[in-house]
Protein backbone atom coordinates (compact mmCIF):
# COMPACT_ATOMS: atom_id res chain seq x y z
CA UNK A 1 0.00 0.00 0.00
CA UNK A 2 1.82 3.30 -1.25
CA UNK A 3 0.57 6.26 0.29
CA UNK A 4 1.09 9.94 -2.08
CA UNK A 5 3.87 12.25 -0.48
CA UNK A 6 2.13 15.04 1.29
CA UNK A 7 2.68 18.27 -0.67
CA UNK A 8 5.11 20.72 0.82
CA UNK A 9 4.66 23.65 1.97
CA UNK A 10 4.94 26.12 -0.91
CA UNK A 11 2.46 23.44 -2.85
CA UNK A 12 0.29 23.94 -0.09
CA UNK A 13 0.12 27.67 -0.03
CA UNK A 14 -0.12 27.44 -3.95
CA UNK A 15 -3.18 25.34 -3.78
CA UNK A 16 -4.79 27.31 -0.67
CA UNK A 17 -4.38 30.85 -2.50
CA UNK A 18 -5.14 29.42 -6.20
CA UNK A 19 -2.12 30.35 -7.79
CA UNK A 20 -0.11 29.58 -10.90
CA UNK A 21 3.23 29.04 -9.86
CA UNK A 22 5.66 28.18 -7.36
CA UNK A 23 7.63 31.17 -8.34
CA UNK A 24 4.17 33.82 -7.13
CA UNK A 25 4.09 31.90 -3.81
CA UNK A 26 7.90 32.81 -3.31
CA UNK A 27 7.18 36.35 -4.51
CA UNK A 28 3.75 36.81 -2.15
CA UNK A 29 6.15 35.14 0.68
CA UNK A 30 8.84 37.92 0.01
CA UNK A 31 6.26 40.69 -0.07
CA UNK A 32 4.95 39.73 3.43
CA UNK A 33 8.65 40.01 4.64
CA UNK A 34 9.48 43.29 3.10
CA UNK A 35 6.04 44.67 4.50
CA UNK A 36 7.06 43.47 8.10
CA UNK A 37 10.34 44.73 8.00
CA UNK A 38 9.43 48.47 6.42
CA UNK A 39 6.83 48.25 9.49
CA UNK A 40 9.48 47.71 11.72
CA UNK A 41 11.51 49.90 10.71
CA UNK A 42 8.54 53.05 10.62
CA UNK A 43 7.03 52.42 13.07
CA UNK A 44 9.07 53.55 16.00
CA UNK A 45 9.84 56.83 14.15
CA UNK A 46 5.75 57.70 14.09
CA UNK A 47 5.72 57.03 17.63
CA UNK A 48 8.80 59.17 18.41
CA UNK A 49 6.99 61.40 16.10
CA UNK A 50 3.75 61.47 18.62
CA UNK A 51 6.05 61.22 21.15
CA UNK A 52 5.01 57.37 22.33
CA UNK A 53 7.55 55.75 24.07
CA UNK A 54 8.38 52.41 22.79
CA UNK A 55 9.87 51.30 26.27
CA UNK A 56 6.45 51.33 27.93
CA UNK A 57 3.44 49.57 26.79
CA UNK A 58 -0.44 50.74 27.32
CA UNK A 59 -3.48 50.98 26.19
CA UNK A 60 -2.77 54.17 24.41
CA UNK A 61 0.17 53.00 22.88
CA UNK A 62 -2.17 50.10 21.31
CA UNK A 63 -4.32 51.88 20.21
CA UNK A 64 -2.42 54.07 18.30
CA UNK A 65 -0.84 50.75 16.86
CA UNK A 66 -4.15 49.75 15.58
CA UNK A 67 -5.51 52.62 14.20
CA UNK A 68 -1.96 54.32 12.59
CA UNK A 69 0.54 51.38 11.78
CA UNK A 70 -2.32 48.49 10.89
CA UNK A 71 -4.05 50.82 8.45
CA UNK A 72 -0.75 51.72 6.96
CA UNK A 73 0.48 47.97 6.78
CA UNK A 74 -1.88 47.25 4.59
CA UNK A 75 -0.67 50.43 2.15
CA UNK A 76 2.44 49.00 2.09
CA UNK A 77 1.54 45.26 1.71
CA UNK A 78 -0.45 46.66 -1.84
CA UNK A 79 2.67 48.85 -2.41
CA UNK A 80 5.45 45.97 -2.36
CA UNK A 81 2.53 43.75 -3.60
CA UNK A 82 2.57 45.93 -6.96
CA UNK A 83 6.80 46.27 -6.76
CA UNK A 84 6.71 42.68 -7.52
CA UNK A 85 4.13 42.16 -9.53
CA UNK A 86 1.69 40.83 -7.21
CA UNK A 87 -0.69 43.53 -6.63
CA UNK A 88 -4.17 42.09 -7.94
CA UNK A 89 -3.82 39.42 -5.12
CA UNK A 90 -3.12 41.36 -2.26
CA UNK A 91 -6.16 43.85 -3.76
CA UNK A 92 -8.55 40.59 -3.53
CA UNK A 93 -7.20 40.03 0.31
CA UNK A 94 -7.58 43.83 1.34
CA UNK A 95 -11.26 43.68 0.21
CA UNK A 96 -12.05 40.31 1.95
CA UNK A 97 -9.83 42.02 5.06
CA UNK A 98 -12.23 45.03 4.82
CA UNK A 99 -15.65 42.90 4.23
CA UNK A 100 -14.69 40.86 7.35
CA UNK A 101 -13.79 44.39 9.05
CA UNK A 102 -17.89 45.76 8.45
CA UNK A 103 -19.32 42.70 8.02
CA UNK A 104 -20.05 42.35 4.65
CA UNK A 105 -20.46 39.55 1.98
Amino acid sequence: MSQEPKPNFLTRLQTKWKLNSLLQVVLILIVFALTGFTILFIKKPIFDFLGVSMERGGFWKTVLYLLLVLPLYQIILLMWGFVFGQFSFFWEKEKQFIRRIFGRK
